[in-house]
């Protein structure tokens, strides 16, 4: 899981950087807009929105925030013409780059993630080009190793289909089904975990060098900063000694 960690791990960084923090509220705000526009205000009833919640508390957005988005959609307001798209592409070095996005002008978003792909190397694909190449799971992780085996030995119990435990820290791979089961099962035995999500894993990855990296990276920085992008996945299996 080498590549997905990677990522997530990178993704994560990014979330929690002053800078950025801004930005990843708007987007997770407009999430969830939608989710509960989409499916009602209740996370317990309604698993895309509790999905974005979650995304939320990584991300430390604060309760009245999120309560005040839940709230706008729900009363049908906000969000309305919000619709949520995906876009396949290759990036530099052939990697397949997956980008969702959320929003209200579908021509300017396309234009700016093709835009992004062009100036990277790469080149925007058709609906099915490398989706097929993903799978949807469940991921969560914790951040450092401590109480490794009592969380180990409940995730296997749980079905989890993966567990990697690296760089102090440990990532439990899902299927998106049951991911919020195997959640509830860490937090009632007193885990809370750093992160918790649905997210897009590669079925296999595609193996780059120092150089490609830096371009493949790049590019995920660069679609992941436009306004309209709410998630990035690829399937690049950067070296182990990469410096990000």
């Amino acid at each position: 899981m080498a590549g997905h960690s990677k990522w997530s791990n990178i993704k994560h960084r990014k979330a929690g950087q002053d800078a950025k923090r801004a930005k990843v509220f708007t987007k997770i705000i407009r999430e969830l807009t939608v989710a509960a526009r989409d499916g009602g205000p209740n996370p317990e009833d309604n698993p895309s929105l509790r999905g974005v919640v979650d995304k939320a508390k990584s991300a430390q957005m604060p309760k009245d925030t999120m309560d005040r988005a839940i709230a706008r959609g729900a009363g049908g307001e906000d969000g309305a013409e919000l619709i949520s798209l995906t876009y396949e592409g290759y990036g530099p070095g052939g990697v397949a780059i997956l980008v969702e996005t959320m929003t209200d002008n579908r021509n300017r978003t396309v234009a700016e993630v093709r835009h992004v792909f062009s100036r990277s190397g790469g080149s925007l694909g058709t609906d099915g080009s490398v989706s097929y190449l993903f799978e949807k799971k469940g991921s969560i992780t914790f951040d450092s190793l401590e109480h490794e085996d009592e969380i180990v030995e409940i995730v296997i119990e749980n079905d989890a289909e993966d567990v990697d435990t690296k760089e102090e820290s440990i990532e439990i791979i899902t299927s998106a089904e049951i991911h919020q089961k195997m959640k509830t099962a860490l937090l009632e035995a007193g885990f809370e975990p750093a992160s918790s999500e649905i997210t897009m894993i590669p079925k296999s990855y595609n193996a780059i060098d120092h150089e490609t990296g830096r371009k493949v990276l790049a590019c995920l920085d660069l679609l992941d900063d436009l306004d309209d992008v709410t998630s990035v996945y690829c399937n690049a299996n950067f070296p182990s000694e990469f410096e990000f």
